[in-house]
């Protein structure tokens, strides 16, 4: 069967169980579903998005809801009774339940809270507590742990006892009286092992952990470089304070990688879907990047004005000129794209940036000088076909200085651009800003103004005396 025949049987159903107004099968035919099709049925049926909350057995909710955009998410919450919004908060994971409560405001987020058991309270509000976009804020406090003491035996038993309620139990977690983080070992060790080994001979001392204040971006670089399901988190004491597992850091990875992909397209990041955004904060996010790229554009415009004599003496120069401002753009917009990808994979680092330079520097000249060579046989091809009375455009008798002018400067653009570009980043990544932040359009803005510069610098240091007679005029 394949799957639009399948999710039109899906939708045919739960429509008829719908009219009929059948909530006994309605429940039933819910909890059969799996759990990504009732996420997708609920983008098809929005309107029916919190009776289907409603009429799912609580932990099947729970996992629906963990899976929703927030916009969703505040929606269901709006129009659920209270009695199922405490039971659908008290069944999320803590990590699950606090990336959702970080989303409202100060007035919703008190009066939720209020529904949970104490204990829940206790550890939402700590969690809550840590600084936003740290590993507290994803961690879970629901793991396995032993004492170094234990028998293998004992382990067994508290796994049986406690793992029911954990996030994960691929991984136990050692300590020792004081709550200290000692080890951890995969449950395969212990399978594998007789069952009157003591845990500390399974103990290897090879431990990784997460800091509760580390930073979200780094607990996934972390990850990607361990290959690990799950990582302790620990207080600055040693403290096992919780878990991080694979699956939030994945869903965090990808938030990040939306957030840098909207900031480096010149805009804030969205908070919400683009479609559920309001149209007045879509405005709010667009303008303030705009309004600085415009004003920094003006630039360009001051940068022209200095040379408007040299233009009215030379308008043959100013034919070049969006060649050569977006060439520089273009190649600085790409060096600034590569960098901060490799920043956020962690391929580079701060104490790269000489290689990062000198790796620019080359790569730079090479393209400027591969863009420089097309612009001069442009220009030398241009003016062969008016020879040859194909063409009725000249650049007039000097056409060859003009040549050299621009391939020379298309040189130099692209080579500041590729600096500019990989530079800037790591500049901002220094002053501890977010290095998406140097997007490609600020870059591009950026090197257009000094590309103007560099242009006219240039074509002065090739044919200053010509631009002074007005010899390259266009000839009419």
């Amino acid at each position: 069967m394949s799957e639009e025949l399948e999710q039109n049987l899906i939708d045919a159903q739960f429509e008829l169980l719908l009219h009929d107004k059948d909530i006994v099968k309605l429940q039933d035919f819910l909890n059969e579903q799996g759990i990504s099709d009732v996420v997708a049925l609920i983008d098809r049926y929005p309107e029916n998005e919190a009776a289907i909350i409603l009429n799912m057995a609580v932990h099947r909710a729970s996992r629906v809801f963990k899976l929703l955009d927030i916009s969703t998410q505040k929606s269901i919450i709006k129009e659920l009774p209270p009695f199922k919004t405490a039971e659908l908060l008290n069944q999320l994971s803590p990590d699950d339940r606090t990336d959702f409560l970080e989303e409202l405001p100060k007035s919703a987020l008190r009066d939720l809270i209020k529904l949970l058991n104490p204990e829940e309270v206790k550890i939402t509000l700590r969690m809550l507590g840590y600084p936003e976009d740290s590993v507290g804020r994803l961690m879970t406090p629901d793991y396995i742990y032993v004492y170094e003491t234990d028998t293998v035996a004992e382990a067994f038993r508290i796994i049986r006892k406690n793992g029911k309620n954990s996030e994960t139990i691929d991984v136990i977690y050692v300590i020792n009286k004081k709550g200290e983080l000692v080890d951890d070992f995969r449950i395969r060790d212990l399978i594998l092992a007789s069952s009157d080994m003591k845990i500390s001979e399974l103990m290897d001392g090879r431990i990784i952990a997460l800091n509760v204040n580390d930073d979200q971006e780094k607990a996934g670089h972390i990850f990607r470089m361990n290959n690990r399901v799950a990582l302790p988190v620990v207080d600055d004491n040693n403290i096992l304070l919780g878990i991080v597992t694979i699956d939030d850091i994945l869903w965090v990875t990808n938030e990040e990688y939306s957030e840098d992909m909207q900031k480096m397209g010149g805009t804030e990041a969205l908070d919400e879907p683009y479609l559920d955004t309001p149209f007045f904060k879509l405005i709010r996010k667009r303008a303030p990047w705009l309004i600085i790229l415009f004003l920094s554009e003006m630039l360009t415009t001051s940068a022209m004005t200095h040379y408007a004599d040299e233009l009215k003496n030379a308008t043959v120069l100013a034919l070049f000129i969006p060649l050569i401002m977006s060439s520089g753009g273009n190649s600085g917009s790409q060096a600034s794209t590569l960098i901060i990808q490799a920043m956020a994979v962690g391929e580079v680092t701060l104490k790269d940036w000489w290689r990062i330079m000198r790796r620019e520097i080359l790569s730079g000249l090479t393209l400027g000088l591969i863009l420089g060579i097309i612009g001069f046989l442009r220009i030398s091809l241009w003016e062969f076909f008016y020879n040859m009375g194909i063409w009725d455009i000249t650049y007039g008798e000097h056409w060859l200085l003009i040549a050299i002018t621009v391939g020379s400067a298309l040189v130099g653009i692209i080579l500041w651009g590729s600096l500019t570009g990989s530079m800037l980043p790591i500049l901002l990544k220094r002053l501890g800003a977010d290095p998406a932040t140097s997007s490609a359009p600020f870059v591009a803005t950026l090197v257009d103004v000094t590309g103007i510069i560099i242009y006219f610098v240039t074509a002065y240091f090739v044919m200053g005396q010509l631009i002074q007679s007005g010899a390259l005029n266009l000839p009419t």
